[in-house]
């Protein structure tokens, strides 16, 4: 998921999708830990998209405060 994509969307939308990824992440860890990843780049995809998601919320929390 692209920064853009991700900034076009609503806060709930993005906490949604925070908390789906982070399952996500978890599910995709316990299956490393048996065995049955074949594409293990996926666990750093899941990372960095996490960490898109909580810039863009971040900042859009920041933006709400300074305009209030």
């Amino acid at each position: 998921m692209t920064s853009k994509e991700i900034r076009d969307l609503s806060a709930e939308e993005i906490t949604t999708k925070l908390r789906e990824t982070r399952a996500a992440l978890l599910q995709l860890r316990l299956r490393k830990q048996t065995g049955q990843v074949e594409k293990t780049s996926e666990i750093r995809t899941l990372r960095k998209d996490i960490a898109r998601l909580e810039t863009i919320a971040n900042q859009k929390k920041s933006k709400a405060a300074v305009a209030a």
